[in-house]
């Protein structure tokens, strides 16, 4: 019996006042680090943020955005 693997498509996640947005994966090549620097252009406190993930979530590898964007501390 062959062992099969298959590559996960990734998303990005991270909330936007209040609000839940999902990034897809621009260029599934690019490191975590190049989908954030190619999306902090349009979302500015992706510069600043942090991964947590990925955590498989229906055949996705989702990583959660932990922006630093208005918080204390």
């Amino acid at each position: 019996m062959a062992l099969e693997t298959t590559k996960l498509k990734r998303e990005f996640t991270f909330k936007k006042d209040g609000v839940q947005v999902t990034l897809p994966d621009p260029n599934p090549e690019f490191t975590v680090d190049d989908v954030m620097q190619f999306y902090s252009g349009q979302y500015p406190e992706l510069t600043t943020a942090t991964l947590d993930g990925p955590k498989v979530d229906n055949g996705k590898a989702v990583y959660a955005v932990r922006t630093t964007v208005g918080t204390k501390g």
